[in-house]
């Protein structure tokens, strides 16, 4: 989830575990917390971009993690504030942080919770970025915050902002299961077959939802509304797998291919081969777009090596799928 929403997060927790002993303390260490997993997206600055994709969200959100730096970090609190329990800090860290990749696992990217094993946990239920889920959540927060320690009303809003939060995930996941049985009616009506379906919410919602549909020879890549009054369509994007052909046993290609769990195409621009991960959909609502969110560029080497560069994004795009978002919402 994005930044604004773990520190909520993080501070409602700091707030439940510790809000009676400290006060708003209590929320500052929270929201602290919230932040420190996310820490991993600096490995982009000293790593490849493939290595930085597997770092991310990796181990600073796995319970290894959590178990291991809680302590750490509730010690050096302990040391420097006037309340020096290691115990109730230690507690406050590791709710704080555990609490942070369980909900980035509602998420399209997942997490790996499990670390290090290699299972990442994406149940694709809700957008990083939802002012449904946050929205309430810091209102309650901020009346929480302005309230004294030791008003009972102070604990009632803190609980309601965490109940109100957690109730939408739990409905995001019974409007996933709606989505995705329209997109299997739909395939099945216009008797497609397919291999796999995968299915997330649109950006900033969970009223309209995307599909990929893995068949035997291409993609297809289809969204519905639940204010839609016409039969779900589908785009075909050709997965074009053969133009990496020569590159198959390349270990970065093949870590690539296992990032998006088998979500690629390749497409050819200018002469230079792209990496499109469909798990993220398109900047583009245009029938036929192939204006992915995550693109990369594959630079080839004369010495056989390979490299991923992502390609840069402006306002401009994320501005334009706004718009024609809305007008999608509403329904076809």
């Amino acid at each position: 989830m994005d930044s604004l929403t773990q520190i909520v997060l993080g501070a409602a927790v700091g707030e439940a575990v510790l809000g009676k002993k400290v006060g708003n303390k209590a929320m500052l260490y929270g929201a602290i917390a919230g932040t420190i997993p996310d820490l991993d997206v600096l490995a982009s600055n000293f790593t490849d971009t493939v290595s930085a994709l597997e770092i991310h969200r990796g181990f600073t959100h796995s319970i290894v993690f959590s178990i291991v730096f809680a302590p750490i970090f509730g010690w050096l609190v302990s040391k420097i504030e006037s309340f020096k329990s290691f115990k109730s800090w230690s507690w406050l860290f590791f709710w704080a942080f555990i609490t942070h990749p369980l909900l980035d696992a509602h998420t399209t990217w997942g997490t790996q919770l499990f670390w290090p094993f290699d299972l990442r946990l994406a149940y694709k239920n809700i957008f990083v970025v939802d002012p449904i889920y946050t929205l309430p959540f810091l209102v309650c927060l901020l009346l929480a915050l302005f309230s004294r320690r030791t008003n009972p009303k102070r604990q009632f809003f803190n609980r309601l902002g965490l109940i109100l939060s957690s109730t939408y995930l739990v409905i995001t996941l019974f409007l996933k299961w709606a989505a995705f049985s329209q997109f299997k009616q739909a395939l099945n009506n216009q008797n497609i077959d397919y291999i796999d379906i995968d299915t997330r919410p649109s950006p900033l919602n969970t009223i309209l939802w995307n599909a990929n549909v893995d068949t035997k020879d291409v993609y297809l890549l289809g969204d519905y509304s639940f204010f839609d009054s016409q039969p779900i369509s589908f785009s075909i994007y050709e997965k074009n797998h053969h133009l990496i052909d020569d590159l198959k046993h390349n270990e970065k290609v093949q870590r690539m291919i296992a990032i998006t769990e088998g979500w690629y195409s390749i497409s050819q621009k200018n002469g230079n081969l792209y990496f499109n991960d469909l798990r993220f959909g398109l900047l583009n609502l245009k029938p036929e777009s192939d204006d992915f969110v995550f693109q990369f560029l594959i630079e080839k080497h004369t010495d056989g090596t390979v490299n991923f560069i992502e390609q840069p994004r402006d306002r401009s795009d994320a501005k334009g799928m706004l718009n024609a978002l809305w007008q999608r919402i509403k329904g076809n």
